[in-house]
């Protein structure tokens, strides 16, 4: 069984978010006072671990854990061990903000998942407070440091790239991932839901020119996309190094012609495009329906045929999408 778009593309990686609650207030994923859903209406471990095997049974070959920041999700460790078991799964995935890794991250690696990625958008704890408001950046560097030693196949950093924030560290977070053997990504930012502290079109600072920075310092060149990998980033690799170095550019280089993958939130809502509104409730699915697997198995089937060919973000300051970006997973 494979799930295919009206455009041809095999939908083979779902990002399945477990709560919209985090730990740290980013100030590009949402406002400094947030409303966080009532409890009753997020998903339940086990309509989670229902939702994941119905995927996977459905042909998803990759499956990424995201929030809010999912690892203050009670019961989180029990949800990876179950999907970290389900047969056809080749990747069980995580994304983190990397403050609860210290205590976590042997856990979740015994438990199946293979792959993180880590948000770090500074190594000045000035900035990382100033860009996360609360932040304190010797957690994440401790939860970098046990995650290296827990032995995950890939560790990859996220930064989020903001011109007058941080896009003047972005040498030296390649040099520190370099460093460090791990994996990093720069990404534009996404103009999902209405924040104060700046404007996204006078922050926008694009792909090409990080890259030219980051050449300044290290002789880049392009990493061959591999066939399984359909995925949002661009990856570059320097001389000398393993590691990668990815470029996600909803602005500057779309790449919905290849997007292999939905979303679903903590709520149960899947999400067939990150930049548009279209969606299907699986909640009420699992909820209300007398044969729930059988309910949420056809409406994924028939959700693919009205997932959008691309999205249409813009640099306008006013959101498209007025969901932020942890109600959205990840």
């Amino acid at each position: 069984m494979q799930l295919i778009d009206n455009f041809g593309r095999t939908i083979n990686y779902v990002r399945l978010s477990v709560t919209d609650r985090c730990d740290l207030r980013c100030v590009y994923c949402m406002a400094e006072e947030m409303t966080f859903l009532p409890r009753a209406e997020v998903l339940s471990i086990e309509e989670l671990a229902t939702l994941g095997e119905t995927f996977v049974a459905l042909g998803v070959t990759k499956l990424r854990i995201t929030g809010g920041e999912p690892l203050i999700r009670r019961g989180i460790v029990d949800l990876l061990a179950r999907l970290g078991q389900l047969p056809g799964l080749a990747e069980l995935c995580l994304t983190t903000n990397g403050t609860h890794l210290p205590q976590y991250a042997q856990a979740i690696k015994d438990a199946g998942v293979d792959r993180i990625n880590i948000s770090l958008d500074s190594l000045n704890p000035e900035r990382f407070r100033q860009l996360t408001r609360v932040g304190d950046i010797k957690q994440v560097l401790a939860g970098i440091k046990a995650s290296q030693a827990a032995g995950f196949k890939r560790i990859k950093l996220n930064c989020v790239a903001l011109k007058h924030y941080n896009a003047d560290e972005v040498p030296a977070l390649v040099q520190f991932a370099l460093d460090e053997g791990l994996d990093i990504s720069f990404i534009e930012e996404m103009p999902l839901g209405r924040i104060d502290e700046h404007g996204r079109a006078a922050e926008f600072v694009s792909s090409d020119e990080l890259r030219t920075r980051i050449s300044q310092h290290h002789s880049l060149q392009p990493v061959a996309a591999k066939q399984d990998n359909a995925g949002p980033a661009r990856y570059w690799q320097a001389s000398g190094y393993d590691s990668q170095i990815g470029f996600i550019s909803p602005h500057s280089n779309n790449f919905c012609s290849s997007c292999n993958r939905v979303r679903v939130t903590a709520t149960g809502k899947l999400l067939l495009c990150l930049g548009q509104e279209n969606s299907v409730d699986l909640r009420a699915a699992l909820r209300e329906s007398e044969n729930p697997h059988s309910e949420v198995r056809t409406r994924i089937i028939n959700a693919m045929q009205h997932k959008p060919e691309k999205h249409t973000f813009d640099l306008d300051d006013e959101p498209q999408i007025v969901r932020f970006m942890n109600m959205t997973g990840g």
